[in-house]
């Protein structure tokens, strides 16, 4: 029976995908473990084992890591934060967690990242060979999550490193979508903007875990269909305001090749855009 240490258990992504991570791993013999700062809100995620602890302290790191065969990193600071809290969580501690699961001898090390990894100009959807380059306006967040790709592949064969690049995460109650009419308003309605599900995101990351020989690997996890700034405004009620500048935008701009997830994941969206969710009651 395995271990699994999911870190960023009760953020917005680590918070729907465990209740499914505990289902999924019971179902195959194994556990789950999920590192805390707060342990009033893990209350809520039942089946788990819950280490109290800060991601960022090397103590505790070691306590959740003891014992563990598999790590799924999806601690994050969020955007919009402050900017040492984004280099601290998603890089410094991703990078100090990848190296001490190295030594402990972990068989998996899932990490998140994002579709804002990948630069502009691209004229295509994104492939996960693509050189990382995020462009500074994206602020911190792309950059620190883009350093500590990089940082854990220089660990080589030590970490048997696995990469999960996400679009804009939505769904189940998340505030996300709301929340993009802060930018999206200022945006011509056919801008668009890649999406994927939460229940897309827990299925991808469960894959990741379970599919065997993909150590090294990336996979771009998002939607079929983006989403475009008027279908933005449509899906929260709101009327586009119809008269943002037509600027010249890339229409590649954070959009990604999904055919590596699909081909050897064996991953398929369970709604294929934000429309089939909306129709499921899923948003």
């Amino acid at each position: 029976m395995a271990t699994i240490l999911v870190t960023g258990a009760t953020g917005s992504v680590g918070s729907r995908l465990v209740p499914r991570l505990v289902r999924w791993a019971t179902a195959e013999g194994s556990s789950v473990r999920v590192l805390v700062r707060d342990a009033a809100r893990a209350r809520g995620l039942d089946g788990v084992e819950v280490v109290v602890g800060d991601l960022c302290e090397q103590r505790d790191r070691a306590r959740a890591l003891e014992g563990a065969e598999v790590v799924l990193n999806v601690a994050a600071a969020p955007r919009g934060g402050p900017d040492e809290a984004a280099w601290a969580v998603n890089r410094d501690a991703a990078l100090a967690l990848g190296r001490e699961a190295a030594k402990a001898g972990v068989t998996r090390f899932v990490h998140t990242s994002t579709n804002l990894v990948y630069g502009r100009g691209l004229g295509r959807p994104a492939v996960e060979g693509d050189r990382l380059a995020p462009d500074p306006a994206w602020g911190v967040y792309a950059a620190s999550k883009a350093q500590a790709e990089e940082g854990l592949r220089t660990l080589g064969c030590e970490l048997p490193l696995v990469v999960a690049r996400l679009a804009f995460v939505y769904g189940q109650g998340d505030p996300h979508l709301a929340q993009s009419l802060r930018w999206a308003a200022a945006w011509p309605a056919h801008r668009r903007l890649a999406v994927v599900h939460h229940s897309d995101v827990a299925q991808a990351l469960w894959r990741t875990v379970v599919t065997p020989g993909i150590e090294g690997r990336t996979y771009n996890i998002a939607d079929d269909a983006p989403l475009t700034a008027w279908d933005l405004h449509t899906l929260n009620g709101r009327a586009h305001p119809g008269a943002s500048p037509q600027e010249p935008f890339d229409p590649w701009e954070g959009q990604m090749s999904t055919a590596a997830a699909r081909r050897e994941l064996g991953w398929h969206p369970l709604y294929p855009s934000a429309w089939t969710a909306a129709d499921a009651r899923a948003l």
